[in-house]
């Protein structure tokens, strides 16, 4: 396993236990735990899947197994693999606390097939769902084509990106990044020395914090301490269309009402209406005010 992969492996290890409270709403309106937005994420899943009427489904990355619990309780057949060893393990618990069968829950890596070969036995499947994978691979293209091998034509992915545009939003570090290396990234350098001075003086670039350890894991690397991507929603798009899938749509979610360094002065009613905006039907929005997208495609058959 090559030290990247190592380094993932052990942030979701040193996480899998706190994971579930992600989803426990009961806790949604405590400002002293993490934005619910993986449970806002799994109702636009639950919805879709439901809608399209799948029946076999597998997760790539299955966490501590909520997603998939969800979907085995609304009556489908769930298999999943994840890279991080508690994960699985939490995973495998979650599916015999819903009376499903852990076997379906295994070790794997979504960049090498042979780890996940045997769930195609019983053939491709409905539908996949991908949440928090994509930041952390090396090749994108590689990533999805496996994907779509796990899936029926005309099955349909689900498959969740950071969102590069929100740093336009932030005004932090990560706007300073965005304007510097994106936007601007073929002009001189005189130039961008120049902007690089004004932004630093009128943006919060102490902000977010740089986490690079796991807040009671001695030694383990922090999320921004790993390969962790944003995406350009734009060109994901464009990937997903080169590749063949068809009816692609972009879903939004964990929604921002103001700068994120201004959370601490307004906790409660920061929380309070980012999670009304998680329903907000102006679509556009989310490419600026969203941290995260989902893509939702129907699959080809790339053979």
């Amino acid at each position: 396993m090559s030290d990247q992969k190592k380094a993932v492996d052990a942030l979701y290890d040193a996480t899998a236990s706190r994971y579930h409270e992600l989803y426990d709403t009961s806790l949604h309106g405590d400002v002293n735990t993490r934005y619910p937005a993986n449970y806002f994420r799994l109702q636009m899943l639950l919805n879709s899947f439901v809608n399209r009427g799948l029946r076999r489904v597998i997760e790539v990355g299955v966490g501590q197994g909520t997603p998939l619990a969800t979907l085995g309780d609304a009556g489908m057949e769930v298999w999943g693999f994840d890279i991080a060893k508690a994960m699985v393990e939490k995973s495998k618990e979650t599916m015999m606390q819903h009376g499903m069968n852990p076997d379906q829950i295994f070790w794997g890596d979504i960049q090498d097939p042979v780890t996940y070969a045997h769930a195609l036995r019983g053939g491709r499947f409905d539908g996949l769902m991908a949440m928090g994978v994509m930041p952390h691979v090396d090749n994108d293209i590689q990533v999805l084509k496996n994907m779509s091998t796990l899936v029926k034509p005309g099955g349909s992915v689900f498959i969740e990106f950071r969102n590069k545009l929100f740093s336009l939003f932030t005004f932090n570090r990560h706007t300073v990044e965005f304007i510097l290396e994106d936007l601007l990234g073929g002009v001189s350098g005189e130039i961008r020395d120049a902007v690089r001075k004004d932004l630093e003086s009128r943006l919060r670039t102490d902000m977010p914090p740089v986490r690079d350890t796991v807040e009671g894991a001695s030694g383990v690397a922090g999320y921004d301490a790993i390969l962790s991507k944003f995406h350009n929603p734009f060109e994901v798009v464009e990937t997903f269309e080169r590749l063949g899938f068809e009816e692609i749509k972009l879903r939004w979610y964990h929604y921002h009402p103001a700068m994120p360094y201004l959370q601490g002065d307004m906790a409660e009613a920061f929380r309070h209406e980012a999670m009304r905006m998680e329903h907000d039907p102006s679509h556009w929005k989310g490419y600026f005010l969203c941290s995260a997208f989902v893509v939702e495609a129907v699959n080809p058959d790339l053979g």
